[in-house]
């Protein structure tokens, strides 16, 4: 079972319309308290296809009543004695009914986890700085082991997923971060990866180097699938580590080769690389757009709901056109050859 507590914090002056319009939404148990002598707090317990709305209303209340406050706390178990006598038919007709559709946490969940995810901390970029180093010495040694490690502590998945999902929303301000937080983690891995390139030839013509120097119409699928997958972790607040790995195989060695060319002064294989990434990158937006728009996520104010719907279509179209360039510019490249 997949319920979740919502607890709002209503002013005394508000309760009697706020109370009767919270009770008209679907939910499996409500209690009411005096939370104070100015406040009465009410305890909500929905099940999580049902919060969203539920949330999408408070969300609009907060707006325009002073000291009106709302959580949303996960539920790990609910017992009752409705959920201890459901038939199990019920719950196969819930499960066909849910496999019907993209699941998804409530979009609130979500912007939090965007927001998060859109941070630079000190620990972000110290994950940054240590995957940049053992993906760079992995390429060097060709040590393929060493590199899949290397992309296992990468934190690449969530600013660039982040990037896709303000991009939904028209949240320029949140994609502007994310943006700058994708950039942030690419110039710190292509400064470690100059400098190695710089002071050292090794590695410049092993396998691990010279695949990511060479970019072909079937990256393009690569990234789509990456892409798509970190959207649907993302999606489901699924752990990013797994999935971050997928995302990170089309940016890191990239990146470290990109890197390493610039300072080795190989600056045709730094072409290559540098068409990597960007057509690797495009492809995870994309994907990951087409993913969240698939799963229904749309803001609920007049404002907002009209820049999503100019920034949703443009950002899809924005992203394929330059795709299709970089495809373009791929077979190009391999005509001449």
């Amino acid at each position: 079972m997949n319920v979740q507590l919502i607890e709002v914090y209503i002013p005394d002056k508000h309760f009697e319309s706020i109370n009767e319009k919270l009770q008209q939404y679907d939910h499996r148990s409500y209690w009411i308290s005096s939370e104070s002598e100015e406040r009465m707090l009410v305890r909500m317990l929905a099940d999580t296809s049902d919060v969203e709305e539920i949330l999408n209303y408070l969300e609009g209340v907060s707006n325009v009543v002073e000291g009106f406050e709302t959580m949303l706390i996960p539920v790990q178990t609910y017992l009752s004695k409705e959920t201890i006598n459901e038939s199990v038919e019920e719950e196969g007709e819930k499960q066909e009914a849910e496999k019907a559709k993209l699941l998804r946490a409530s979009r609130h969940e979500l912007m939090n986890a965007a927001e998060k995810n859109s941070r630079i901390s000190w620990n972000y970029s110290l994950l940054i700085v240590l995957s940049a180093i053992v993906a760079t010495v992995g390429i060097i040694k060709d040590s393929e082991a060493v590199v899949i490690g290397a992309m296992v502590i990468a934190p690449m998945i969530g600013p660039v997923i982040s990037i896709a999902f303000s991009a939904i929303l028209g949240d320029y301000k949140l994609l502007g971060k994310s943006a700058l937080s994708s950039l942030y983690s690419v110039l710190i891995v292509l400064a470690i990866s100059i400098l190695f390139g710089y002071v050292t030839d090794a590695g410049m013509e092993n396998s691990q180097y010279l695949d990511r120097t060479k970019v072909t119409l079937i990256d393009i699928p690569l990234g789509v699938a990456s892409g798509a997958a970190g959207a649907l972790a993302f999606l489901n607040r699924l752990s990013g580590n797994l999935v971050g790995v997928m995302v990170a195989v089309a940016l890191l060695p990239p990146s470290v080769a990109l890197g390493m060319s610039i300072g080795d002064g190989a600056f045709v294989s730094a072409y290559g690389a540098f068409l990597l990434v960007t057509v690797n990158i495009m492809s995870i937006i994309l994907a990951a757009v087409m993913i969240f728009s698939i799963s229904g996520i749309r803001p609920v104010r007049w404002q907002e709901v009209q820049r999503a719907n100019v920034s949703r279509p443009l950002s899809i179209v924005f992203v394929s056109i330059i795709i299709l360039v970089l495809a373009i510019v791929i077979l190009e490249g391999q005509k001449i050859i």
